[in-house]
């Protein structure tokens, strides 16, 4: 038995905190939870002491590669290095489930092997493998590698053998920078037939769209969730202000990827205001989406970017006009529906035991979810914790 005890817990985005909490644990499962003064902490219980913090579900970054060194060496890594990458990149920021939209699959499977052999403790992991491109649209960022390149419809078959290899969901490049300077759209009627073949075998079809055109072809050839924003712009025209509703409609969910903008923008050397406006744009579309009511998701494009801290994230989504208890349900519920997963995501009995403790009250400082004591998958210690 486990008791977290003192915090204030968060037991959903919509429900009322409770000030001075108790969560109980008993083996992988949350077993109660409640005010100190209601909920007996058995005598024999571990006590993690919480006060001055907040108790949450886990989280989930819904937009993360595998693709370090660390994990290109996964399959011969020893154990403590192989988690000691996982929490500087994952488990210290709280988050307990991931979706991986871009890596080598072969090596992905076998970092989850481990994982869920109780060897390396780490997130579960939903994986897309490698991705697709439109035909001459592998990212020249990958180069000299390449990715499968869907050039007709009747290519969709490369997507049949992706899935049978043991991917979780499909990615797509609908709009994909083959240069640093030229973005190929992928036809829509390419991207419809890969829908098709993803919807078939009951999984998820991703976007990466880049631009506006990128943008409109995933809506219409069907895809579920889109892994960016689109603010880029070659020609320096205004971004497509009827998608967000198109999105909607079609029950789209959206990644705001919001400090991946100037995350590459600066390492491009462009100029601060061109910087600004590319930023700018992805928060206009993050809160024009929100403000519709759309599904948004909490991911953050961490292992391309190399810089793991996701305080940056927060502040643009809170720029972009949401509350906090809509960033916690992007980290929490929101994923949790759209992948199917509803054993997690809140904190109540004969739920797993996903659960984060912050260092300070999100509600007050929307940084403070990036300030992470603890962190537990199904009960099991991923991070921190102190006894009391």
């Amino acid at each position: 038995m486990l008791a977290l005890v003192g915090g204030r817990v968060l037991p959903s985005p919509q429900a009322a905190a409770i000030p001075d909490g108790v969560v109980l644990v008993e083996d992988a499962l949350i077993t109660a939870v409640g005010p100190r003064g209601v909920v007996h902490v058995p005598p024999n219980a571990r006590v993690i002491d919480c006060s001055g913090g907040t108790v949450t579900a886990g989280f989930w970054n819904s937009h993360v590669h595998f693709t370090g060194a660390a994990f290109r060496a996964v399959t011969t890594l020893p154990s403590e290095s192989v988690a000691a990458a996982l929490r500087a990149m994952l488990t210290s920021y709280g988050v307990v489930h991931v979706v991986d939209t871009g890596s080598d699959l072969q090596n992905t499977l076998a970092l989850r092997r481990r994982i869920e052999s109780g060897e390396v403790p780490g997130p579960s992991i939903l994986t897309a493998g490698a991705g697709f491109a439109p035909a001459g649209g592998s990212p020249f960022y990958i180069l000299p590698a390449k990715i499968p390149e869907l050039m007709r419809p009747e290519d969709s078959v490369l997507i049949d053998a992706a899935l049978g290899r043991g991917g979780d969901i499909v990615k797509l490049f609908t709009g994909s920078w083959a240069t640093p300077r030229s973005i190929v759209v992928m036809p829509v009627d390419v991207v419809r037939a890969a829908v098709e073949v993803g919807h078939r075998h009951g999984k998820l079809v991703f976007a990466h769209p880049s631009n506006s055109a990128g943008a409109r072809v995933a809506v219409e050839g069907g895809v579920d969730v889109l892994a960016h924003t689109f603010p880029a712009s070659l020609d320096g025209s205004p971004w497509d202000r009827a998608l967000p509703a198109l999105m909607k409609e079609r029950g789209m969910a959206l990644i705001p990827t919001l400090k991946l903008w100037p995350y590459e923008l600066g390492r491009a050397g462009l100029a601060a205001d061109l910087v600004d406006l590319v930023l700018g744009n992805g928060v206009a579309q993050t809160r024009a989406f929100a403000d519709l009511g759309g599904q948004l998701l909490f991911g953050t494009d961490v292992g391309y970017m190399t810089d793991y801290d996701p305080t940056d994230e927060f502040v643009y989504l809170e720029r972009a006009g949401l509350a906090p208890a809509q960033v916690l349900a992007m980290l929490t519920t929101a994923p949790a529906a759209r992948f199917g997963r509803a054993r997690t995501g809140r904190l109540a009995p004969g739920l797993a035991a996903d659960i984060v403790v912050l260092d300070g009250d999100p509600t007050q400082d929307v940084r403070a979810f990036a300030k992470v004591r603890t962190t537990m998958r199904d009960g099991r210690l991923l991070y921190g914790a102190s006894e009391g």
